[in-house]
């Protein structure tokens, strides 16, 4: 689910998947791992939310 938010919010705001990774929890792996399967902890998982909604905000969306 989370990583299909993701992927929805880097087509929508025209993103690099490691710009996102580094601007939002400084690892610039991030997208890459979490399509490989990786599973991020409820720490991690806020900061992404937290910086998606915060982009979102920013620009007006």
């Amino acid at each position: 689910m989370l990583l299909r938010a993701v992927e929805k919010f880097l087509r929508d705001n025209g993103i690099p998947a490691t710009r996102f990774g580094r601007e939002s929890v400084r690892d610039p792996r991030l997208v890459f791992d979490l399509r490989q399967g990786r599973e991020p902890g409820e720490r991690i998982k806020r900061r992404i939310e937290h910086f998606m909604n915060a982009y979102r905000r920013s620009v007006g969306q």
